[in-house]
């Protein structure tokens, strides 16, 4: 490793040239490559990352561009995963780290052979029952993480180092349903707010990955850019022997007891979601949040999107199907992408 690469960095006192040194030999996950995701990996590769590997179950599009800030048109025009796009610019931009890009969708089947040998895993996902998924592996394996989400103006991000810091369950114990949750497509989203939780969660990655735990941010920082009100929660309050998953050492998400149930319904070119234990979705409520993406069909027994290709019939017991694909994958980032969890 060519330390004047990185001299600016290491000449940062509480680093030094023993943090950098360390940074080379550690080894990250960014779970997610999209507006989050793609700045952190952006970031952890530029600061010598030895190892960083990049999952991510979606393709490109034009839209992304506003704020997945490592991509361009060509990569939207080949159609190209994300996680292969990163991959190749940044193999462009530091030759010293090794990027392995995984196109997959994170489940509780692959989490082991995905994140078992990281030191940190970095959260650019879009969903809470994925975000649960690496709070319950993260307790359960003793691997840190750092949560991140935006929509909007505003962003959060909380670090979570077990037997140091509260988890993320004790914070919120339980997903909330979709019809509480907004997301990019709903509520929209200002490309600045993903720059600033982004390099927040990944010099927190930093502080782990180069032996600086004592460093790391032990309050949730929550930023609205629009409203310019920044303010950080403490959590020392909230009692970790209360948490199913701290003191009871439950992981139902990274069990497979909970999450997401798929099945491709046959010879419809559909697919079913069903998410068993979490809260229901209040369909009135859900409509009013989706009325404006496309064609709405609201009855007492379900309610139905269409947009083109697709279309998304959702039921008050909280499954859904999702028509025009029978790719579970593509089935699941939908329902992330328009209704979330």
């Amino acid at each position: 490793m060519d330390l004047n690469r990185y001299q600016r960095q290491w000449r940062f006192a509480p680093l030094g040239e023993a943090g950098q040194r360390r940074l080379a030999s550690a080894r990250a996950l960014v779970c997610g490559c999209g507006a989050l995701g793609s700045v952190s990996a952006n970031v952890l590769v530029r600061a010598g990352v030895g190892f960083v590997r990049l999952v991510d179950r979606d393709f490109l599009e034009i839209s992304n561009l506003q704020r997945q800030v490592i991509y361009t048109e060509a990569d939207v025009r080949e159609g190209l995963p994300k996680a292969i796009a990163a991959a190749n610019h940044l193999r462009s931009v530091n030759s010293d780290v090794h990027i392995e890009p995984v196109v997959s969708d994170l489940t509780w089947e692959n989490i082991d052979s995905l994140a078992a040998d990281v030191d940190v895993i970095v959260d650019g996902t879009d969903n809470f029952q994925t975000r649960f998924l690496l709070n319950d592996f993260s307790i359960n394996k003793n691997v840190p993480w750092v949560f991140g989400g935006c929509v909007g103006a505003e962003g959060q991000t909380m670090t979570i180092v077990p037997e140091v810091t509260r988890c993320l369950r004790c914070l919120l114990p339980e997903a909330p349903p979709p019809s509480a949750t907004e997301s990019c497509d709903t509520a929209g989203i200002l490309a600045p707010i993903i720059g600033l939780i982004a390099s927040a969660q990944s010099c927190e990655a930093i502080k782990i990955l180069s032996g600086h735990v004592d460093a790391i941010r032990r309050r949730l920082l929550v930023v609205d850019l629009w409203d310019n009100q920044t303010r950080m929660v403490g959590l020392d309050a909230l009692d970790p022997a209360n948490c199913p998953t701290c003191t009871r050492r439950e992981f139902p998400w990274l069990n497979g007891h909970r999450g997401t149930l798929s099945a491709v319904l046959c010879g419809r070119n559909a697919v079913q979601l069903n998410f068993p234990g979490e809260q229901k979705p209040d369909l009135d409520e859900l409509a009013r949040k989706l009325a404006a993406l496309g064609p709405l069909t609201r009855n007492p027994f379900l309610l139905r999107l269409q947009i083109a290709p697709y279309t998304l019939t959702i039921f008050p017991d909280g499954r859904t199907i999702v028509a025009g694909t029978d790719d579970i994958v593509e089935a699941r980032s939908l329902h992330a992408r328009y209704i979330g969890s």
